[in-house]
């Protein structure tokens, strides 16, 4: 199944009304198609002839021979009021009908450097008027054969559409279509000044040249084209000026290229129909007159938007940049993820250790130390006594055992630096040979820091003897010595 695309570009139709012919231009993108109507129904004729070759077109632009057409130059007098209103009042003096019978349109003209102006004179404008009658037929013609008008102009003045024009030269154009010959004066790319004669023969060609130069107030000239049926330089020769083809552009050499018989008068079609600039001198009724948004209009709607979207940009780039920028992070944040989850894991672990470290070191510092307790105990005990329990807390120590005597372990225990308060903790027992005791004794409290010694310290008084304790042989003490404390064999034993 095929599907029919809708065509973006439209198609661009222009018909010329020749007299009793019409000459039709039907563009399509790459394609044209030209031919003429000769009927007593024109638009009748033209409605058929369009859809015999599928052309589905919906707006013409009409093109008006210049023969019956009013193109003249006029000078408006230098007064306050609207330029058409000045125009319109001028009419009456340049045209055989009344002005309001008439359908007109006008342009400023350029300053002619070779004309010496007077500030103050006026302005110079030329004005292309048709009788409304004409314009009447030309819009009937497009309403049978059901098309929209979007212009109504001069079909030799379209032919600037298919050129190339230097603004600075002054160009002479000559287009002839069959009989009759238009003559266009071209000054920085527009129409100033035109005409429309029989071209019997090349002396009326020369003569009517040199008049038109006249007329718009031209000494010279650079250069003269010539186109159209029987184009020849031969006329102008003795203008002593270039004579050549018009420069037509490339796009108009492949669409001229296409066309046949007459060629004059399919040529003011196809230039009818390329024109998409706005058009100047368009007779086209205001009511129906499509909107064209002028040069300066055009400039204006693209600042614009230019603005607008500058102030867009500024409102959406740095949003986006910042969308880059997080978007980039965040690429670099999942790269180099895993690596940070093991970095974070081998902190946990270290702050772990960290912590069990800490905790031993705590307990290390405020807990007891039992091989410490246990060899003191060791130590002091006497050989005889036998420790059958041993039990440590935060307040001190609770010992139960045999001994010889066991009222002579109390004065043991209180000369150890780590006890203190040292008292039996239930009566003692009188076995066979031994005593049964159960002694408990309090932690020293941890004596304070040393004071500073005075000035003048009193040497320290020599200790005196050592009193024996119970069970013990006394011994000589050499003086000045410190007798070595005595080790019991088989100390307590848990």
């Amino acid at each position: 199944m095929k599907f029919a695309v809708p065509k973006i570009t439209p198609i661009r139709l222009a018909v010329v009304m020749l007299g009793d012919r019409l000459a039709v231009a039907a563009i399509d993108r790459d394609r044209l198609e030209t031919f003429t109507i000769d009927a007593e129904n024109p638009g009748a004729a033209l409605r058929a002839e369009l859809d015999a070759r599928s052309l589905a077109a919906r707006n013409v632009a009409i093109g008006l021979s210049r023969s019956a057409v009013t193109v003249k130059p006029i000078d408006l007098p230098a007064v306050a009021g609207a330029a058409e209103d000045m125009v319109k009042f001028e009419l009456e003096r340049h045209l055989p009908i009344s002005a309001d019978d008439a359908a007109f349109d006008f342009v400023p003209l350029p300053s002619e450097p070779e004309v010496e102006t007077v500030p103050g004179d006026g302005t110079r404008v030329l004005i292309a008027a048709a009788d409304r009658r004409l314009i009447d037929s030309a819009l009937r013609l497009a309403e049978e054969a059901k098309l929209r008008p979007v212009s109504i102009t001069v079909a030799a003045h379209d032919l600037l559409a298919l050129v190339e024009t230097d603004r600075r030269q002054r160009i002479v154009w000559l287009h002839r279509s069959g009989d009759t010959a238009d003559l266009l004066l071209i000054h920085e790319a527009m129409v100033v000044f035109s005409r429309s004669f029989g071209a019997a023969d090349d002396a009326t060609l020369l003569a009517e040249t040199r008049r038109s130069l006249g007329g718009a107030r031209w000494r010279s000239c650079d250069a003269i084209w010539v186109s159209g049926d029987g184009a020849a330089a031969a006329p102008f020769l003795d203008l002593g000026v270039p004579i050549s083809d018009p420069p037509w552009t490339a796009r108009a050499e492949r669409r001229l290229a296409q066309i046949a018989e007459p060629r004059g008068a399919l040529e003011l079609a196809v230039a009818t129909a390329s024109n998409r600039s706005i058009r100047s001198l368009d007779l086209i009724p205001p009511a129906i007159k499509p909107r064209r948004f002028t040069r300066q209009e055009i400039m204006t709607g693209g600042a614009l938007v230019a603005t607008v979207l500058l102030a867009l940009a500024a409102l959406l780039v740095p949003g986006f940049v910042e969308n880059r920028r997080l978007a980039r992070l965040n690429g670099d944040i999942a790269r180099i993820d895993p690596d940070v989850r093991a970095v974070e894991k081998v902190a946990r672990e270290l702050e772990h250790k960290r912590q069990l470290l800490g905790t031993v070191e705590k307990i290390n510092a405020s807990s007891l130390q039992p091989l410490a307790v246990l060899r003191e105990l060791t130590e002091i005990l006497p050989s005889d006594a036998w420790v059958t329990y041993l039990a440590f807390d935060s307040k001190g120590v609770e010992l139960t055992g045999q001994a010889g005597a066991a009222s002579n372990l109390i004065p043991l225990l209180e000369n150890s630096p780590r006890l203190e308060r040292v008292e039996f903790a239930s009566p003692v027992t009188r076995g066979r040979d031994r005593e049964q005791f159960r002694i408990r004794a309090a932690w020293e409290a941890p004596a304070p820091p040393p004071a500073p010694p005075p000035q003048a310290a009193k040497p320290p008084a020599a200790p005196g003897p050592r009193t024996p304790l119970l069970g013990e042989t006394p011994r000589a003490e050499t003086p000045g010595a410190r007798p070595a404390p005595t080790r019991l064999p088989g100390g307590p034993r848990p």
